[in-house]
């Protein structure tokens, strides 16, 4: 499993900018496809491009994801509660 870099990224909005299908830029990244789509999607700036397709940032992107990764954190689990019977 391959985690995006920054560079990565910037790499797939050069592309992207450059209207190079899906394919083709998960080709030269070195990932699976869907793993672009959801890098588009993650990336979306809620405004569309020159091209009418929705505006992608790298910067953006990678800010989403460090977001998810400190709110996975150390969760603490509650503790059991106790399921010993007594006698």
């Amino acid at each position: 499993m391959k985690y995006l870099t920054l560079k990565d990224r910037r790499l797939i909005a050069k592309l992207y900018r450059q209207e190079a299908r899906v394919l083709d830029i998960a080709n030269k990244v070195g990932c699976h496809p869907g793993t672009i789509y959801e890098e588009l999607r993650r990336g979306a700036t809620g405004k569309l491009d020159e091209n009418q397709r929705p505006e992608y940032d790298p910067d953006l992107a990678q800010k989403e994801v460090r977001a998810s990764i400190r709110r996975r954190g150390n969760h603490r689990k509650a503790p059991m509660p106790n399921t010993k019977e007594e006698d």
